[in-house]
């Protein structure tokens, strides 16, 4: 229940909620740019999204693909 003149606030999402970048995830998994690229090509790697013309990762997806391997 809220009280006269108050406004609900709004979470701020946390900075490794947001989606990566090529460059991030491989900054993560400590490898060259060139190899996300390369999985990605061949089917293998963390899941990948395109958005637009970019690349992106979602920091969970690439956390649960390290987890298997």
């Amino acid at each position: 229940m809220r009280t006269a003149g108050t406004t609900p606030t709004v979470p701020r999402p946390r900075a490794e909620e947001g989606l990566w970048s090529v460059k991030d995830t491989a900054a993560y998994l400590r490898v060259p740019v060139k190899t996300l690229y390369e999985w990605r090509y061949k089917g293998d790697g963390p899941p990948s999204h395109r958005i637009g013309r970019y690349v992106r990762y979602v920091p969970a997806e690439v956390h649960a693909w390290v987890r298997t391997r």
